[in-house]
């Protein structure tokens, strides 16, 4: 049976952990792109990984930056993957709003950047490009395939961007090209500065007595949340398609960053209101109020439909952090990183 080969940036973020263990468990070769930095940001996916010098190794990590055009195309000459799934991105909403021409060189140029490497090298690949909700900002809910966008930060208007590119390349020079939609998802993955893992953090911490407060923005802001490990299964269902296609992946349902919060805190067997205060640096010069996606199509094309919902989600973060705590090295205990082999 042929191997399948699949390139994916962002490997080390949440969803490119969790892509990358779905793929090796279907057999594939995976190759990651890891930005070079001092100090190590893989221990998101430390347990997949085996020395490339065994002859069993199926993952393979190489140095490269979105912003470095030539070096994405030689990799993709390199690697020659069956399939690419570009996840990287400057994917903080607030932090774009401070730094907006790095967003939109990274987030949405970077798309370009891939798809252009694609067609000049001729490569016959499928190509996932990971569209945001936050590209439909103040347009009212629920938001499908059909839905108009209007963006409210920089991010998303640099999703829309590289929605558009990947539209364009897909119609302009064939290139099986997708935009999966997704709606917020989340796991004990999140980066601790995402509101969710934030709140599950500190409720477990709170808990067991490591801090006292918490501080948060906008409470009434209004989400479409999922579970991370359901949606990066919904990606590869896209490229599995005879015809390239965009789809929106959500849950259909709706909460407050407030219900999150006191879904988090009561796990607990806490009151939020004893431990969360107001702080307006938290809060967006222009804010989205309520994303709720419409999934049907994928529902009906993919067969995919999610399992877990806000509530189950937030129960499910909260634990894993408080198991954190009680795993959590001593302060004589030495935290060993492993020996990574780059290319």
């Amino acid at each position: 049976m042929t191997v399948k080969t699949a390139l994916i940036t962002g490997i080390t973020g949440q969803d490119g952990s969790y892509l990358a263990e779905l793929l090796l468990q279907k057999g594939y070769q995976v190759h990651g792109i890891v930005r070079r930095a001092s100090t190590f940001n893989t221990h998101r996916i430390e347990h997949l990984y085996r020395d490339p010098h065994d002859p069993g190794a199926c993952l393979f990590l190489h140095y490269g930056d979105l912003t470095d055009g030539t070096r994405i195309a030689g990799l993709l000459e390199q690697v020659r993957p069956d399939e690419v799934y570009h996840l990287a991105a400057q994917s903080h909403v607030r932090v774009s709003f401070d730094e907006p021409e790095f967003t939109g060189n990274t987030t949405g140029l970077s798309t370009t950047r891939l798809l252009e490497a694609i067609r000049a090298i001729n490569l016959p690949c499928r190509f996932y490009q990971a569209s945001s909700s936050e590209m439909f900002g103040a347009t009212p809910p629920p938001q499908h395939e059909g839905t108009a966008f209007h963006p409210r930060s920089p991010y998303g208007v640099a999703k829309v961007y590289a929605y558009w590119v990947t539209r364009n390349y897909r119609e302009a020079y064939g290139i099986y090209a997708v935009n999966g939609i997704l709606f917020n998802h989340e796991s004990p993955r999140r980066g601790p500065t995402f509101v969710t893992r934030k709140v599950a953090m500190a409720a477990a911490r709170i808990k067991a007595g490591l801090q006292d407060e918490l501080y948060l923005g906008n409470l009434d802001a209004r989400r479409d949340w999922g579970y991370a490990p359901e949606y990066v299964e919904a990606m590869w269902r896209m490229l599995q398609q005879d015809e390239p296609d965009d789809f929106v992946i959500a849950t259909g349902t709706s909460y407050s960053v407030r219900d999150f919060v006191e879904e988090c805190f009561a796990h607990t067997g806490l009151d939020w209101r004893d431990h969360v205060r107001f702080d307006d640096r938290y809060l967006r010069p222009t804010e989205v109020d309520d994303l709720v996606g419409d999934a049907s199509k994928a529902e009906r094309v993919l067969g995919w439909r999610p399992t877990v919902r806000a509530p189950e989600l937030a129960r499910l973060m909260v634990d894993a952090e408080l198991n954190a705590i009680l795993q959590a090295p001593g302060p004589d205990e030495p935290s060993v990183e492993p020996a990574l082999v780059m290319r």
